[in-house]
């Protein structure tokens, strides 16, 4: 089917969400045991980890781990946010920097100002915005930031969203409890999707959408590892327990220039494999062969195809034996862990 399609679902009676655009799953969201990004727990600081600037915390979910901390005694009470997932046995990845964020409008307690996404450039449009913003932050005390999705949309709608986030901080940081509690949940699945995928679509929500609309094939060739790029190539896409490693095939074409159109491909097409399959952590490319005047390409469409990801990834550079290396965040449940 052309066009874009929201599709919003259950697996194995988990909440899920499906992102279909012209027929190829583009993103796909699930829910898993774990504690969803975004929710919020008053802490307990248990022990520092000596040498590496970190504490570990107690939180009503099990063990946490909060990096780059200063003064912080054990004992202590604090705010944290959860901000990823954690590899299997390890902690919890959680931050102090607190946002609550919402479809058109993201608070942060402790950043005061108010910000404009850099996307809208219009400058009557971002005086319109501003103008929202500073009647509905009026006295709050806190940080605003309005997204690119506040372009054109109903200023009754962006006022609603602004305060839905101030109450929802404002309730979470005046709760002066003292014991270790969950102070806000993360947003699941179905919210998730209504939240980050703002362009136009067809929204699906009908029982069997998944099948229907032809997600569960597409899961079905995500789980098996092998991602076709088209020309007869392909990528082959391994988890294991230290890296995520990726090996890139021509396959059938036998061109000269195969194993460039090979990598290519690979550049526009990893971000959405790792996307789909909720892969992150070190990733290693083993790129088809290829000269090495072809790697500055080859870096600036990965640079490229990144760049408009929502998880953040670091691109590391080439090693000695021609692979190239990146580091993703753990913001998203691998499929094999859930499926």
């Amino acid at each position: 089917m052309k066009g874009r399609q929201i599709i919003l679902d259950h697996i194995n009676g988990q909440e899920a969400a499906a992102l279909m655009v012209d027929g190829t799953l583009e993103d796909f969201l699930i829910a898993g045991e774990a504690p969803l990004p975004g929710t919020i727990y008053r802490a307990r600081a248990d022990r520092p980890v000596k040498g590496q600037g970190g504490m570990f915390l107690t939180t009503p979910d099990g063990p946490a781990f909060l990096r780059q901390v200063k003064g912080l005694a054990p004992g202590q009470l604090l705010l944290v946010q959860v901000s990823g997932y954690a590899e299997s046995g390890k902690a919890l990845p959680v931050t102090q920097k607190l946002l609550f964020k919402s479809r058109y409008a993201i608070v942060t307690p402790d950043a005061p100002g108010l910000n404009i996404s850099r996307a809208i450039r219009d400058e009557d449009e971002r005086d319109r915005l501003l103008e929202i913003a500073h009647e509905e932050m009026e006295g709050a005390g806190f940080g605003l930031i309005l997204r690119s999705a506040c372009a054109g949309a109903d200023p009754e709608e962006i006022a609603e969203d602004i305060g839905a986030m101030v109450t929802a901080a404002r309730q979470v940081v005046d709760d002066l409890g003292t014991e270790v509690e969950t102070l806000h949940e993360g947003d699941a699945p179905h919210l998730t999707a209504w939240r980050e995928w703002v362009e136009p679509a067809q929204v699906e929500q009908a029982a069997g959408g998944f099948d229907r609309c032809g997600v569960l094939e597409a899961l079905d060739e995500l789980r098996s590892g092998r991602i076709a790029l088209g020309g007869g190539g392909f990528l082959y896409v391994e988890p294991t327990r230290a890296l995520v490693a990726v090996d890139v095939n021509t396959g059938s074409d036998t061109s000269l220039a195969a194993g460039v159109k090979a990598n290519m491909a690979c550049a526009r097409g990893l971000p959405r494999a790792l996307r789909c399959m909720g892969l992150g952590g070190q990733i290693v490319i083993d790129v088809a062969p290829m000269p090495k005047k072809d790697r500055r390409a080859f870096e600036n469409a990965l640079r490229a195809a990144f760049k408009t990801d929502p998880e953040e990834t670091s691109l590391l550079g080439w090693t000695t034996l021609g692979h190239f290396e990146l580091q993703r965040k753990r913001g998203r449940l691998p499929l094999s862990e859930v499926l």
